[in-house]
This record gives C-alpha cells, sequence and structure tokens, in this order.
C-alpha cells in the first residue's frame, strides 16, 4: 500500500495495492453464490418436488428457510464478526457453506434439505457482512473504497439475476443437486486464498458479547419477514398481522436492550454517525423498489407473455445489461465533486422512471416491461453503491461487521416490505378489475385464473384467461405507479438527509466517538 493526499494535503489513507484488489475478486466469489442461493431454487422447485416428495408446508420451507435464517442471523454475525475476527468467520462461513451445499446436493428427504438449507442461511449470514467488513478495512483510500463499493454492489446484484437463469439451465442438463454443487469451487477456493490474501480484522476492544441480544434480535426480525411474505401470497390473514406484531414489539425491546446494554451488539452510537442513517433507511427503499418490481416481472414474463420459466429467467437478464456501468457512473460522478446526495437523488429518479414505464404496458409489451427493469436496476444500484460508501465510510473500522450487517438487515426488510406493499396493490386491482361472474380461484390470482380457464372449453377459457391477463397488467400498472411515487419521495428525502452528511472529506470517527 501507498499513502495518498487529498487536494489539500491531508491523507486520506494508503492505496490498496494489487494484493488488496486480488482479494477483492476472492471476496466476489461468496458473495456472488450468496446471493444466487436467495433465486436458485426458482426452477428447481418442481424436480425437487417430484424427487422428494415434500408436503406443501414442506415445500415453502424449502424454500424460504435460507432467507429467513440469514436476515434474522445478520446482525448477530456481523457484530460476532467485529469480536472473533471478520477474516475468522468468513472462512468458518465458507466451510459451513460448502459442506451444507454438498449434503443439500444429495439430500435423501424434505427434512434434510430444509435443514441444509437453514445450515447455508448460517454461512451466509457470516459471509456477507464479512465481505463488506473486509472492503473497509482493505480500502481505507475513499476512492478506491468506493469503486470497490461500487464492484460489490454490483456483483450483488447481478447474483440474484444469475441464481434463477443458473438453475434452469443445471437443471435442464443435469438434476436439482447441480444447483448446489456450484457452491463447492468457490467456497474452495476462498478456503485456500482466504488465508494468503485476506487481511484479519477485529475490534480491539469488543467488551462482552451481547448474549440476549442474539435471541431478541432474531425474534425482532423473523416474525416480521414471515408476515410480509405471507400477507404478499395469502393475503391479509390476522395470523400474519400478529406476526408482524409481534416481530415489532420484540424489535422495541431490542432497541431497549442496545440502548441500555454496557456492550450492546449494535451499538446507538453507529446512528450518531453523520449519514449512517440516511443510508440505512435508503438502501431498505432501494430493496423495496426492487424487489417490488420482480414480483410483478416474473409473473409478467411467463403468465401474461406465456414464456416458459427458462425462457422468462433468460430473457430477464438483458436488464441486468446496464447494471454493470451504474455503480462505476455514480462513483465516478462523486468523485469529479458531484455532490453525493445530487448522484442518489439522480439514482431514484431514473428508478422512478424505470418504475412508471409499466404504466404504459400492456399485454404484449415485452420490450417496454424489459427495458423498465434495465432503467430501474440502474438508478437502484447507483443508489445502493453510494449508501454503503457512505455508509461504511462513517464508522470506523472496528465497528465495520456491525455496521455492514445493519445495511443487510435493512435490505431483507425492504424486500419483504416491497413484495407485501406493491403485492397487496397489484392483487387489490386485479381482484377489482376481474368480473364478479368470474370463478372464485380466478379472481384470487392470475395463476388461479389461468388453471381454471385450462378447464373451460374453447373460447370460454380464453376469455377468462383474456381476462385475468389484462387485470393483472392493470394491477402491475397501478403498483409501478405507486413505487414511482415512493422513489420520487425518496429522492426528495435523500436530497435533504444526504446533503446534510454530503462532506467533500469527513472525517473518520475515532473508537471513542462509539
Amino acid at each position: 500500500m501507498t499513502n495518498s493526499t487529498c487536494t489539500d494535503g491531508t491523507s486520506t489513507g494508503p492505496r490498496a495495492g494489487r494484493r488488496e484488489w486480488t482479494a477483492l475478486g476472492v471476496l466476489m466469489l461468496p458473495l456472488l453464490l450468496v446471493s444466487m442461493d436467495l433465486s436458485v431454487l426458482y426452477f428447481a422447485i418442481p424436480a425437487i418436488s417430484a424427487d422428494l416428495e415434500p408436503s406443501g408446508t414442506q415445500q415453502l420451507w424449502i424454500f424460504d428457510i435460507y432467507a429467513f435464517v440469514l436476515a434474522g442471523l445478520l446482525m448477530t454475525m456481523g457484530s460476532l464478526g467485529d469480536r472473533v475476527g471478520r477474516r475468522r468467520l468468513l472462512l468458518a462461513g465458507a466451510l459451513a457453506f460448502g459442506a451444507a451445499s454438498l449434503v443439500a446436493a444429495y439430500a435423501g428427504s424434505a427434512e434434510t434439505l430444509i435443514a441444509a438449507r437453514a445450515v447455508l442461511g448460517i454461512g451466509g449470514a457470516t459471509l456477507m457482512p464479512s465481505t463488506m467488513a473486509l472492503l473497509r478495512t482493505m480500502f481505507t483510500d475513499p476512492a478506491q473504497r468506493a469503486k470497490a463499493i461500487g464492484l460489490w454492489s454490483g456483483v450483488m446484484t447481478a447474483g440474484i439475476a444469475l441464481g434463477s437463469v443458473l438453475s434452469g439451465v443445471l437443471v435442464h442438463f443435469f438434476w436439482w443437486g447441480s444447483v448446489f454443487l456450484v457452491n463447492l469451487p468457490a467456497m474452495a477456493l476462498l478456503l485456500v486464498l482466504g488465508p494468503i490474501l485476506l487481511p484479519e480484522s477485529r475490534d480491539p476492544a469488543p467488551g462482552r458479547f451481547d448474549w440476549p441480544g442474539v435471541p431478541l434480535s432474531m425474534a425482532a426480525v423473523l416474525p416480521v419477514i414471515w408476515g410480509l411474505k405471507e400477507i404478499t401470497a395469502e393475503g391479509r390473514h390476522s395470523a400474519y398481522i400478529v406476526s408482524i406484531t409481534v416481530g415489532l414489539l420484540f424489535a422495541a425491546l431490542f432497541v431497549h436492550r442496545q440502548r441500555t446494554a454496557a456492550n450492546p451488539m449494535i451499538s446507538p452510537a453507529l446512528f450518531r454517525a453523520p449519514g449512517f442513517a440516511p443510508a440505512v433507511v435508503l438502501n431498505l427503499v432501494s430493496a423495496f423498489a426492487m424487489v417490488g418490481s420482480a414480483f410483478f416481472t416474473t409473473q409478467y414474463l411467463q403468465s401474461v407473455l406465456d414464456k416458459s420459466a427458462l425462457e422468462a429467467a433468460l430473457w430477464a437478464l438483458l436488464p441486468s445489461v446496464p447494471i454493470g456501468m451504474a455503480a462505476p457512473l455514480a462513483t465516478a460522478l462523486v468523485q469529479k465533486g458531484v455532490a453525493r446526495s445530487h448522484v442518489v437523488a439522480a439514482g431514484f429518479a431514473i428508478a422512478a422512471a424505470g418504475y412508471a414505464l409499466p404504466a404504459l404496458a400492456g399485454t404484449d409489451s415485452m420490450w417496454l416491461v424489459l427495458a423498465a427493469c434495465g432503467v430501474l436496476a440502474s438508478g437502484i444500484v447507483m443508489v445502493i453503491s453510494q449508501m454503503t460508501d457512505l455508509a461504511l465510510g462513517t464508522v470506523p473500522a472496528e465497528r465495520a461487521g456491525s455496521a455492514s450487517s445493519l445495511l443487510e438487515t435493512g435490505t431483507e426488510f425492504g424486500g419483504a416490505l416491497g413484495m407485501a406493499v406493491l403485492g397487496s396493490v397489484g392483487t387489490a386491482i386485479y381482484r377489482h378489475e376481474m368480473p364478479a361472474a368470474a370463478p372464485a380461484p380466478a379472481r384470487e390470482t392470475l395463476g388461479g385464473a389461468l388453471a381454471v380457464a385450462g378447464e373451460l372449453p374453447g373460447r370460454t377459457g380464453d376469455a377468462l384467461a383474456l381476462a385475468a391477463r389484462e387485470a393483472f397488467t392493470s394491477g402491475m400498472r397501478g403498483a409501478a405507479l405507486a413505487g414511482a411515487l415512493v422513489l420520487v419521495l425518496a429522492a426528495v428525502a435523500a436530497t435533504k438527509s444526504v446533503g446534510r452528511a454530503d462532506q467533500p472529506a469527513r472525517p473518520t470517527f475515532e473508537d471513542e466517538a462509539l
């Protein structure tokens, strides 16, 4: 590393060299795989169901347990990494992730696969905050860190898109277990190269670990995310409302614990760092927009345009092409002197334009919808890269794990909230647009309508299918307008909140500040 200076002559920290950039490439492997595992079962579930014959409940847990465990343990693992060392936790997580992938690939029962997916979630919860925290350690020069975080953001977003496509291709040519075996070479490479290339870093004075905070954090996160997901799929039943309420009550207890404990898991002083709280909130809004859009896009391609699952996944890759340019562009603009608040607001405005485009869509507007997805994703990646850089740049390196875990937890909440809120808007419009004379299942969901239409004779079935597709498209347009409104409000909020922390050279907070 070599030292660098700002234009005023002040030191900005040593510049990273070839070793650090090579290490970044190694860190991209677990990040890519963890993000892919959020969507890798999309096309493998039918083959798994045929082979293992899980019950309906077991099938849901096979799909959801990974995300639930990951979300519930992010804060715990971020805090643990600050104490035991981020590299040590990363390598332990890689070992667990690889072993669980092997068990999952050859699982002989639904129970075994569910357990393996849960361990994958534990491993994923160690990998995601550890990779982000190690970026903070390796890239102390602000300009280099911004570039590294831009790459990190692009890889994470691309992994979610690639996961579904990869599962479709692997299941088509091999068997469902292959979607897990692809994790092994990358984890093996990380375990070999990680100790050589990655520096160890930890909080030198972490205090005692907050064990009571672990169950409280999980009790705060899991019921809320589960309730939001179920409301999207099943509607606003009382059990899901109760689940969300219970989670919020535990969240209040968790916050009280963190404010009063001598050694809290998440130091409240993190939120006093300039720009950190806005970064967490705006990152949540970004996830809200991305997941809310994906909820409609996948159904539109498959059920409205009648594409096969693999065709839909391959077409869905097109919007990811401009994503690779979005984060570097945002970073370059900030480094050339454009205020970060303006860049973030512009990102939200671009994303809002991407949401507004589907308002013009009909039942045969594939190119318009794909273009909208590309515009939306590009704007959101601009925001995520800048908010991540802002959050990590304002907190001490010693607390980078805790800060990273908060960002990731906010992302999980935002995704679940986007699916629930925008999904509910679209569903309400769909039900309003469907003819009152349509069969009850057809009035509930597009999938139910198409299933009923397939059993009806000739023109009767065709008419029902057409009405359902038009009603779904109307719901998608309504949800898109709602999403655009949220992003416009986020752009205004970013101008004010990020502007207050938008200084050319932010002072580094010392340990005593936290």
